[in-house]
């Protein structure tokens, strides 16, 4: 289901269609250009389609059909399931399902090799003809809207159903077929709540009323990323701190290089866009690690336990120690990490080296010894499986990322709950649900183990306290 429609969308389109189905994009004009010929290729004989169109003033409306396109010479369909549709009106839900009229059901749909796909006898929606291209990113169809020949508008006229006209930033055909529940991509490998606006709302509401436990009295958890040169630290940082600032950030340096592009220790806060205001966690941010140089284990110790301060620049040539400007001599709780988040890239695990592998077990000893929870941001899914880069949606239906995640844990050592893949903001400019949903439920995780670290912690203050009385 990748494209301009959002869940919601499928779900209503589903409530009219009926039945347990899936969606397969088929045609797209912004990818595959506007023309009969390319429609007609990728189109016909397909089942079941759905045709969606939106326009400049985000009306997004269409037509579906339980026949078949053909290349006929202008042959008419019949089909009484058809029916024309508006999902979108000027950016707002407005759900409106328009059914053929039973005398016109011959009439439902006409195929012809020069013309784009065609609802109703009267062209009551005719998209287009011929090949057309786009003016400053609109393509301006050539076809005809003259409703209520063959469906029902029930009141709706040209105005209020595209906007008087037929001018379109993009139109998507989606094949329309039965699920196969033997087919894996319909099971998902790691179950989670059914993805929706509403979901990421309330992820996004649940993560900005976080708050540490109130008896330890700290006002925020902190949280350390960690992993090779160009994994996505800095991106990952970079991805959430978007998502509550409301618009693609990148605060954080971030890029490919030889060597690790952050040189200081950041403990990043998180910010409320409206607002400004920091959220309840920092995620700490150091340098990558490398086989021949990069952050030691000596330098990661003194982050764990608070003794680094913030914005320390390293030196490769001389370690980290308690002479350094700021040093904190006495870290109290607030200073430490509460979690560590291991970032490693999809597409190379396969190929780090037993020298990685035995530099990242070394810095797990000292995080287990300070009973530290770990987890792995798997990075890059896209990069492992085409078909992410268009929906990460279909993350936890790919059995790529699953097959992945298992490798990881057992590298790490670590339960394959612990293992989550995350797809970072990299090269798109706005925000996309998916792509927040991922990264949230992500983000949730995380706190919910630091949270773990502080109930232990709490739990050996009582212990400490009993211990005394007695």
């Amino acid at each position: 289901m990748a494209g301009l429609l959002q869940k919601e969308d499928f779900d209503e389109l589903l409530k009219w269609i009926g039945g347990r189905r899936k969606f397969r994009l088929l045609y797209k004009i912004t990818r595959d250009g506007c023309s009969a010929p390319t429609f007609h290729s990728k189109c016909d004989g397909k089942g079941m389609t759905v045709t969606v169109l939106s326009n400049p003033s985000d009306t997004v409306y269409g037509g579906f059909t339980s026949q078949s396109w053909t290349s006929a010479g202008g042959a008419y369909l019949p089909d009484p399931k058809a029916f024309l549709f508006q999902l979108k009106y000027n950016g707002k839900s407005s759900y409106n399902q328009f059914p053929i009229k039973p005398e016109r059901i011959a009439y439902a749909v006409q195929c012809n090799s020069g013309y784009g796909p065609i609802f109703g006898g009267g062209l009551d929606l005719s998209t287009f003809s011929g090949n057309l291209t786009a003016s400053n990113g609109v393509f301006t169809l050539n076809g005809s809207c003259t409703l209520n020949n063959t469906y029902n508008m029930k009141g709706t006229d040209y105005n209020a159903f595209a906007n008087g006209n037929l001018q379109v930033k993009e139109m998507e055909v989606y094949q329309v077929d039965d699920c196969d529940m033997n087919d894996p991509l319909e099971i998902p490998w790691r179950r989670t709540p059914e993805w929706t606006t509403r979901l990421m709302q309330e992820l996004k509401e649940e993560i900005e009323n976080y708050k540490p436990l109130e008896q330890l009295k700290i006002q925020q958890t902190k949280i350390l990323l960690i992993g090779q040169i160009g994994a996505g630290k800095s991106s990952f940082f970079n991805t959430i701190n978007s998502i509550f600032r409301g618009y693609v950030t990148s605060q954080a340096c971030s890029g490919t290089a030889e060597h690790s592009l952050t040189t200081q220790y950041r403990s990043y806060q998180v910010r409320n866009g409206p607002s400004g205001k920091p959220l309840n966690f920092r995620l700490c941010d150091t340098r990558g690690l490398e086989e021949g140089q990069g952050i030691e284990a000596q330098d990661v110790c003194y982050i764990l336990d608070g003794n680094t301060p913030d914005k320390y620049v390293f030196n490769p040539s001389l370690p980290l120690s308690s002479d350094i400007a700021g040093f904190v001599k006495a870290p109290k709780l607030k200073d430490r990490i509460h979690c560590v988040a291991f970032v490693l890239d999809a597409s190379s695990v396969d190929v780090m080296s037993e020298k990685m592998l035995e530099k990242i077990r070394k810095l797990q000893i000292a995080m287990n010894q300070r009973g530290l929870p770990q987890v792995v941001l798997l990075t890059k899914i896209d990069k492992i499986c085409a078909s992410l880069q268009d929906d990460v949606g279909l993350t936890y239906y790919i059995p790529t990322v699953q097959e992945h995640v298992d490798k990881v844990a057992a590298m790490i050592g670590l339960p394959r709950s612990h293992v989550i893949p995350v797809k970072n903001y990299e090269s798109e400019r706005e925000l996309n649900d998916n792509i927040n949903i991922l990264n949230l439920l992500a983000m949730q995780q995380i706190l919910h183990f630091a949270d773990d670290f502080l109930y232990n912690y709490l739990d050996d203050l009582d212990d400490e306290q009993i211990s005394t009385a007695d």
